[in-house]
């Protein structure tokens, strides 16, 4: 009894203890949720302080409390460019407002269209007669990209910046397969289907090299045109021309090359530029630390500024991120979701129009399906419908995009890859090395198929290469609809291409130039709704109440001065990281389970680095055909 006794009284103990740490824990939670939460009363005399320490993004994800938990690392931060739009717009007419910070010491980068039009904003802020001014330890593409619309932009003495401008090499697993012995049936469409190639080649291709080299060109062009009229002193020849005799000028010190090539205008630690902001916006009353100075924080500053609701509704269902099956996202979109969201908005008589905001480079044909069905039962009411096409539109982000009355694009957005291709990797002739084989008796010429182990027969391979040829035509057939033209004619530029957004007006895949505002001010004229009689209504944006207090426990206190910033090494070598992530994501697609997809591989990869989403820049139309597809098409 005196053992049982003390075994009681330990469980009692362990059970106290326990009941008392959760209660300390959720009155932890709790102090967090009243003091992180956004609060309009955060709003303070001084600068706007952008401290944008992760990625602009079409639409943030929703943070996963278990997961980082256990995965035991930090989240990025996601900013939504509309909000960072509308935060730089109302601080431009607050008198409170002296000046933007913007603090790209972890700033992790951007779509080029985004980048673009948040840079649109920060000119007329600049307008309003207000300097904006830019720290970093180091730039790169999209933090030049972004510094650039700055009136003052420091470095630290110790950082730089450097410009790589897009494209790069990509792996090929051709070699690597043969010497398995992996035997990838390819099934495919058209001549530009690249996506294919680092399954069965050493190299790229000369049709996929002309394809992606007028893109990049594109591209190029655009980030040039776009720094050179923000900073017209920018000297990009010399930085891009010979990069090592730029430096070498500057006896190697980066910082200096940077400031003698015009991409910034002083050298200074963090304390340095916290000075100068001071002169400027005043210093901070509540800390008096080196280097600080009275701001207002992006999070408050929106809980203080929130979008008008007045007049009748435009809705805004928004298409970001890999289009999958299910339920997911935000951040990714999710077919059933997204359908549903459209669904529950058609008993709205209030909306008098749709917008479809599309950043996606596509993804499960069967959810791209269902998210153009529930698009067009809106446009069955007769209400105007258009498209605004982000930085990607591609694959199943144009299969999505085709209902619209009129689609709209940035010179920069990638669309088109229109296209389907599978590869079923099998595995006999690699198993049959160690003396593996397989035998066993079947009923028809499809028994027992797809068999990765043993082998495709001739007839699944050729029912698989027809299904692969139907989702095609299917395909082109929904776009020669909606563009009022031929199938011969879309598949002239179908077949895979990828486009940049002139080229795709060119062609007709895009009907005009124009950003979401734009896109919303056709569809109110379409509704006969003039200035004030009008808001955008976003569907689905509406995020958990405790997002904001994980996004803010996870990231930090959201104050600039106390973040460790990225030197030029470490942002490079994020990128890198990115890289080998994309790689992993393409072995996944080669021995994955999924089902059809219409995917843009090759589009070049979003800085998205939150849950794994970022990709390696791959290619065009479709992940493998599945088991479970090949499942249906043989009606095993």
């Amino acid at each position: 009894m005196t053992f049982a006794g003390k075994v009681w009284r330990l469980l009692v103990g362990i059970k106290d203890a326990l009941v008392l740490l959760f209660m300390l824990l959720f009155f932890a939670l709790l102090y967090a949720g009243l003091t992180a939460r956004p609060n309009p009363g955060a709003v303070h005399e001084g600068a706007l302080l952008l401290d944008l320490d992760g990625t602009i993004v079409e639409e943030a994800s929703e943070i996963d409390p278990l997961q980082i938990l256990l995965s035991g690392a930090d989240i990025a931060g996601e900013y939504p460019a509309r909000d960072l739009i509308r935060a730089i717009d109302t601080a431009s007419g607050d008198k409170r407002i002296k000046a933007i910070v913007l603090d790209l010491s972890r700033f992790m980068g951007g779509g080029q269209v985004h980048l673009s039009e948040v840079g649109a904003a920060l000119d007329r802020f600049r307008a309003s007669g207000k300097p904006v001014l830019a720290f970093a330890n180091g730039y790169i593409d999209s933090g030049v990209m972004l510094a650039a619309h700055a009136n003052e932009v420091w470095v630290d003495p110790m950082g730089g910046a450097v410009v790589t401008g897009p494209g790069g090499d990509r792996p090929y697993f051709g070699g690597l397969l043969e010497k398995l012995k992996v035997n990838a049936h390819i099934l495919r469409v058209g001549t530009y289907k690249s996506a294919v190639e680092p399954f069965t080649r050493n190299d790229m291709s000369p049709e996929a090299r002309r394809n992606y080299t007028a893109l990049y060109d594109t591209l190029w062009e655009e980030w040039q045109a776009d720094v050179q009229k923000a900073r017209p002193k920018a000297n990009l020849d010399m930085i891009t021309d010979d990069p090592v005799a730029w430096l070498k000028a500057s006896r190697g010190n980066a910082a200096r090359a940077a400031l003698a090539a015009g991409l910034v205008d002083r050298l200074g630690d963090r304390i340095a530029f916290g000075q100068r902001v001071a002169e400027i916006a005043g210093a901070d009353s509540g800390d008096a630390a080196p280097g600080n100075f009275a701001h207002t924080a992006l999070a408050p500053w929106l809980a203080a500024n929130k979008p008008s609701q007045s007049g009748k509704a435009i809705a805004v269902i928004t298409v970001a991120g890999e289009i999958v099956d299910g339920k997911a996202g935000p951040g990714m979109a999710g077919g059933d979701r997204i359908a549903g969201l459209l669904h529950d908005a058609l008993s709205d008589d209030d909306i008098a129009g749709l917008v479809v905001r599309v950043d996606s480079p596509g993804g499960s044909v069967s959810a791209s399906e269902e998210i153009r069905r529930a698009i067009m039962r809106h446009k069955a009411r007769k209400i105007p419908v258009a498209v605004s096409m982000a930085n990607v539109a591609a694959s199943g982000g144009y299969w999505v995009s085709t209902p619209a009355d009129r689609i709209f694009a940035e010179p920069d957005t990638i669309t088109g890859s229109i296209g389907v291709f599978a590869v079923i990797p099998t595995f006999e002739n690699t198993l049959g090395q160690f003396g593996v084989t397989s035998d066993g008796v079947k009923t028809t010429p499809l028994s027992g198929q797809p068999d990765l182990l043993g082998g495709l027969t001739p007839q699944a391979e050729a029912m698989a290469q027809a299904a692969v040829e139907d989702i095609y035509a299917r395909f082109l057939t929904i776009v020669a609809r909606s563009r009022g033209k031929s199938a011969t004619e879309i598949n002239r530029v179908a077949q895979g291409q990828v486009w940049d957004g002139g080229a795709a007006r060119q062609i007709g895949l895009v009907d005009q130039y124009g950003s979401l505002d734009d896109a919303l001010g056709w569809v109110a004229k379409q509704a006969g709704l003039g200035d004030g009689e009008w808001h955008a209504s976003y569907l689905g944006t509406k995020l958990d109440p405790y997002h904001s207090v994980l996004q803010q426990l996870m990231q930090g206190s959201g104050k600039g001065q106390e973040t460790a910033g990225m030197d030029i090494i470490a942002l490079l070598s994020s990128r890198r990281a990115n890289l080998f992530a994309g790689l992993t994501r393409e072995v996944e697609l080669l021995l994955g389970s999924r089902n059809a997809q219409a995917y843009c591989l090759n589009c070049p990869s979003l800085p998205r680095l939150t849950a794994s989403k970022t990709g390696l820049s791959g290619h065009i139309a479709a992940e493998p055909l599945s088991r479970e597809l090949l499942t249906r098409i043989f009606a095993m």
